[in-house]
């Protein structure tokens, strides 16, 4: 099996890192914003061509993306048990979904890569949710994800991941 689609919530930060990084590889990217395509900056940009869920409340969108996704992958920055990282957990949990955490600020991105690499390897997922901290509340995390993530699929592309 190989990786055919990644989704998130298109929030800004690793949401919008991991979208970034699905385009530039090539892989078709998807999954569930609010209603309205709300974010902290607004709205969800129109160049990711994601849907919107009934709710204007991130929950649902939250759900929606871990449901409709084999595994998740979670970048945070330091705050591991925020609200929104621990929803996510939770999700994947209720639904049975494997989940990774990567904490950006205890590993390098070469360390990162090789997490989310050996995890997405390990599970062989078709559609992978990346969720994670918000832009706002971590500077720079958007850009790192998509780094980590670029890397993570040069090392898979070793094992044939994409």
């Amino acid at each position: 099996m190989k990786l055919e689609r990644i989704v998130s919530g298109g929030q800004t930060g690793a949401d919008r890192g991991g979208l970034k990084a699905a385009i530039a590889l090539g892989i078709s990217i998807g999954g569930w914003v609010p209603k309205g395509r709300r974010a902290e900056d607004g709205e969800v940009p129109e160049v990711y061509p994601l849907n919107e869920t009934p709710s204007r409340d991130y929950p649902q969108r939250t759900e929606w993306n871990v449901r409709d996704s084999d595994v998740t992958v979670l970048f945070t920055w330091g705050d591991v048990f925020s609200r929104g990282t621990m929803l996510t957990k939770g999700m994947a949990d209720k639904h049975g979904k494997p989940s990774c955490l990567v904490n950006l600020k205890t590993v390098d991105d070469h360390e990162a890569a090789k997490m989310a690499s050996e995890f997405i390897q390990k599970f062989n997922p078709k559609i992978l949710n990346i969720a994670g901290t918000r832009e706002s509340k971590a500077p720079g995390i958007e850009k790192r994800v998509e780094h980590v993530l670029l890397l993570a699929f040069a090392l898979g592309s070793e094992e044939n991941l994409v």
